[in-house]
């Protein structure tokens, strides 16, 4: 068996998930709770800039630092978009 790179192994770990509760139980497996906390704003941070709001609104809404909403709108590329265009059809 060919050995893989564990980055690529890992993503096709999240690839076999199926369910929000696999992905539930899978996170809480591998990640600590601040982690999953940390990812998931992030997440919310980078859905707010796709819709267009702005810093002060995301801050509120999510309590990330105005530096956290910077790297996130820095990093956002296709990635995301695709994530975001599935979730809204």
């Amino acid at each position: 068996m060919e050995q893989k790179d564990s980055t690529e192994r890992f993503f096709e770990a999240i690839l076999s998930l199926k369910t929000a509760e696999e992905c539930r139980l899978f996170f809480g497996d591998v990640c600590t709770p601040k982690e999953i906390q940390t990812l998931a704003q992030r997440f919310t941070v980078a859905e707010m800039l796709h819709h267009n709001r702005v810093y002060s609104e995301i801050v509120e809404a999510t309590g990330a630092s105005t530096a956290t909403i910077s790297r996130v709108s820095r990093s956002m590329h296709e990635g995301l978009s695709a994530v975001f265009e599935r979730l809204e059809s």
